[in-house]
């Protein structure tokens, strides 16, 4: 695939990054690896394993190829994606799309056969590394639906004994029942999100003079391409998208359970790696109010989806002001049928299989923490 006609606005050659991987779940963390990618370049290439490579490899995904295809393409550093990538980075691959060099975090990744699946652009010098970004991982997020755990929530001061709606409350009891300890399925991490991270993830721009304000609100919980459809739909309403995060215990209130699987800090990230997404107000209330629709800026439609809504705690349409100002829309897109209950139901319904892959990965992880001590304590000895 040539690119010599192309060029950036210096006129040199863009540098092409290829980034590769499953993103299954892709959360920010996954989000935090491709802005890193994309700031070593000038176009990112991001490379999606299918379900049959994923699962010969490394265990089975929660989210179906096709899903996780489009989340990857959802976030706002990916320039293009290539479905059905090799699990096995190869040099084929990178010369096919023009790859300058490509980009991993700073652990080793490993194949069925215990392989570095990036030995080979290794060896040729077309390899670079980013940070990790610690306390988020598929692996621990599973973990947290396996243990139904409420640890990882941002405490506050707002509780609720009500059950997990569209969920069997007795399937999800018996989670924490299995045989494995605690520690192999998850060690419950605790993200916390600086000012940094908030504006690396930012877009950092403003609506301008004439453009049309559109506020949406939720708990954008496992950030899924049901929530990408629905930022899609809502932003043909206007110009500036402007999206309400509920905080966690507002969540919990309404929804109760363990919900919201990931904190408000999380979820906020997620909404914000999103190329559809403008602003985010972090903890908006859960009813929409004459603040929301004015104080941060003037609001000019409120959009919600084609779904039954709960009442707020006080029992009262959370939608009412600005269904009194004639702003209020619903939309339907193509993935109402994907929720973040859908989601733990996938889990729950195959508890089992989950519990051994955690097993599995966790054993994996351990190998692959070896062999990169052992390349370091190489590379260490080699610069003496």
């Amino acid at each position: 695939m040539a690119q010599d006609k192309v060029t950036t606005k210096d006129g040199r050659k863009p540098i092409r990054v290829w980034v590769d991987g499953c993103f299954d779940m892709m959360h920010f963390g996954h989000a935090n690896a491709l802005r890193q990618a994309r700031a070593m370049g000038d176009y990112l290439i991001v490379g999606v394993h299918s379900d049959e490579e994923v699962e010969r490899n490394k265990g089975p995904c929660v989210m179906k190829e096709d899903e996780r295809y489009a989340a990857v393409a959802a976030c706002k550093w990916a320039d293009e994606v290539v479905k059905d990538a090799p699990y096995v980075t190869t040099m084929e691959t990178l010369d096919k799309y023009d790859i300058d060099f490509v980009v991993h975090g700073d652990d080793i990744t490993t194949a069925a056969d215990g392989t570095d699946c990036y030995q080979h652009v290794k060896d040729a010098g077309r390899y670079k590394e980013c940070k990790r970004t610690v306390g988020i991982s598929t692996t621990e997020l599973v973990g947290r639906m396996l243990l139904v755990t409420r640890d990882h929530h941002i405490r506050g001061s707002r509780t609720s004994g009500s059950p997990m709606q569209g969920v069997d409350e007795a399937a999800v009891a018996n989670f924490s029942q299995g045989s494995m300890p605690a520690g192999a399925l998850t060690g419950i991490a605790h993200y916390l999100s600086t000012s940094k991270k908030i504006i690396q993830f930012s877009s950092g721009h403003e609506p301008q003079a004439g453009d049309r304000v559109v506020y949406v609100d939720g708990a954008f919980d496992l950030f899924h391409t049901g929530h990408i459809e629905f930022f899609k739909r809502a932003r043909e309403f206007g110009d500036y998208l402007l999206v309400g995060v509920h905080d966690d215990q507002t969540v919990n209130a309404i929804k109760g359970g363990n919900f919201p699987v990931m904190n408000l800090q999380e979820r906020v990230l997620g909404a914000l790696q999103c190329r559809y997404v403008d602003e985010v107000i972090i903890g908006a209330p859960y009813s929409v109010t004459k603040d929301v629709l004015e104080d941060v800026y003037h609001v000019d439609a409120v959009v919600h989806g084609a779904s039954d809504q709960p009442l707020d705690i006080d029992g009262k349409d959370p939608y009412e002001l600005p269904k009194q100002r004639g702003i209020y829309h619903e939309v339907e897109h193509p993935r109402l049928d994907l929720t973040t209950t859908v989601i733990i139901e996938r889990i729950i319904a195959n508890r089992q299989v989950y519990i051994e892959r955690q097993a599995r990965k966790a054993k994996k992880a351990v190998s692959e923490a070896e062999q990169e001590q052992r390349e370091k304590e190489v590379r260490a000895a080699l610069h003496m």
